[in-house]
């Protein structure tokens, strides 16, 4: 087929033509929006968008001939942001499709991508923005971060891990298998000691992790022992903070025991995530170093323990009255809070009914919307999100009614404009 000179006039001036519409400006109006700085609503409503950042809000005077999009009596927020998916995977397809514990033998990187592509949507139309990946099996999350950056899919901005560092027969790696099957090494986040940790977190950075995940105690949704056990010890820990902050880079950990996560604390890990067993002493650690908390506490209501095999869905039982009680306390106690859902053991999406789960344990719905937003953009250490303020991304959402009021209208998001763009 010929494609003739007047072919690629037309194409030039379609092109010119969109990135046109896209530079032009846009005018956001409703009935109020979210001061996360303040933890206020403001009203009326008028942001001005200039490209993909936000221009000023409420201004005495609109630009002209700008596109206006009225959203009348909804309430505007920054776009939310959820620390802990795991953005290629499905706990609940997994389990249908028997392969949740072997997946590391069954598929190939091509189904996690196919896979990941439609999780990212479904959790941008959700109202996410921005997300952390905090482990996809390889580098998958790596390759749809480059991609939603440059606009090729229709994704949350994805700040990727790449691997997880886990011991040998830790949490993170494969078990159950013979030997030879699925074994790993620093490359693939299996890493003993202090040189290995340093290894594997240099070869995560190299391929493009913006952060590194360890896990300093076993967890649930593996066949190791108890769930709480610590496996990387304080100096092994400490090995990795100090490599990963030569690059600038933050560590966080999944922890459910007291010693593992008392150990990560002081090792000066970022965030802890999950954080099932707490005591005085590491509230007392966590508050004291400015270390985050990411508790995943929607899974309880909603993860199906039959569908488990028995010694995860034991340790799924222990773990979470337990976890109940330590977030609670936590919360109380004024330990920083980010949201985070570990969605991909609930399934993407539903990301946003973890807020009602905080309320209930005794946060303030204004603190448990400034934990997805203003609260995790600071953990992130991405000062360009989280706020509705002039220079920032416009990163946007909206919602019917008041979420100060009924923290679970966050629900159902009816809007979302991301990078300055309308995806819902």
């Amino acid at each position: 087929m010929k494609f003739h000179f007047h072919s690629y006039l037309l194409l030039f001036f379609l092109l010119s033509s969109l990135s046109s519409l896209h530079a032009q400006k846009a005018v956001l109006r409703a009935a109020q929006l979210f001061d996360a700085a303040t933890g206020r609503m403001v009203s009326p409503a008028v942001v001005v968008i200039d490209g993909n950042r936000i221009e000023s809000i409420n201004p005495a005077q609109l630009p002209k001939d700008a596109e206006v999009i009225d959203l009348k009596d909804m309430t505007l927020l920054p776009g939310l942001i959820d620390v802990h998916v795991h953005i290629t995977g499905n706990l609940a397809l997994a389990q249908r499709s028997r392969t949740a514990m072997d997946s590391e033998v069954k598929e190939t990187a091509s189904d996690r991508t196919i896979r990941g592509i439609i999780n990212a949507e479904t959790t941008l139309k959700a109202g996410f923005t921005t997300v952390r990946d905090l482990g996809s099996g390889d580098f998958t999350a790596v390759s749809l971060a480059r991609a939603s950056q440059a606009g090729l899919i229709p994704a949350p901005r994805i700040i990727p891990a790449g691997y997880p560092l886990s011991i040998t027969g830790g949490h993170g790696d494969a078990g159950g298998y013979i030997p030879g099957v699925a074994e790993g090494g620093p490359e693939t986040g299996i890493a003993d000691g202090v040189d290995e940790v340093t290894k594997a977190v240099r070869y995560q950075i190299k391929h493009g992790a913006k952060v590194i995940k360890i896990m300093a105690t076993a967890g649930v949704l593996s066949f190791e022992g108890p769930s709480g056990a610590q496996q990387y010890t304080e100096t092994e820990m400490r090995a990795a903070v100090e490599e990963a902050a030569r690059h600038g880079i933050k560590v966080t950990a999944h922890a459910h025991g007291l010693e593992g996560t008392i150990a990560a604390i002081k090792a000066g890990i970022a965030s802890i995530e999950h954080g099932s067993t707490l005591d005085a002493e590491a509230i007392r650690l966590m508050k004291e170093k400015g270390t985050y908390l990411v508790p995943t506490v929607y899974i309880a209501e909603r993860i199906n323990l039959d569908a488990l095999p028995p010694v995860m869905r034991r340790k799924a039982e222990e773990v979470m009255p337990v976890s109940e009680k330590s977030v609670k306390e936590a919360i109380k106690s004024g330990v920083n809070i980010a949201f985070g859902t570990d969605a991909a053991v609930i399934p993407h999406g539903e990301n946003a009914k973890q807020f009602d789960v905080l309320v209930r344990m005794g946060m303030q719905p204004v603190e448990a919307i400034r934990s997805a937003t203003i609260y995790a953009a600071k953990l992130l250490e991405t000062p360009d999100r989280g706020q509705l303020k002039a220079g920032l991304l416009a990163d946007i959402i909206a919602v019917q009614g008041n979420p100060l009021e009924n923290v679970k209208v966050l629900e159902e998001v009816k809007f979302v404009m991301k990078d300055g763009k309308v995806y819902k």
